[in-house]
């Protein structure tokens, strides 16, 4: 697994997909819910497959704490629509 960080103060939570090279997840909390409103990968990792890793990373993460998500990235909502496995992790606080 890819090394994950949480940084709640920023409401982000990052994944070193390579060597110096990091994938940013940002939500907004609400009790127990993530929205998560962006992400964004390095541009010179963007189409290999890296989108993917984040995702895992961050979901397996967000799952382990106990937390639900509402994803408004359009990134997350594709992800999530193609991924029926997660689909535990979403609230229905929307």
């Amino acid at each position: 697994m890819q090394a994950t960080k949480w940084d709640q103060d920023a409401n982000q939570i990052t994944v070193e997909l390579a060597p110096n090279q990091f994938a940013v997840v940002k939500y907004q909390k609400d009790g127990d819910v993530l929205h998560i409103t962006s992400t964004r990968i390095p541009d010179e990792l963007q189409g290999k497959g890296f989108g993917k890793v984040m995702m895992e990373s961050v979901l397996t993460e967000i799952e382990q704490a106990g937390f639900k998500i509402v994803p408004i990235c359009s990134y997350v909502i594709h992800y999530m629509n193609r991924q029926p496995q997660w689909a535990h992790l979403l609230s229905d606080k929307a």
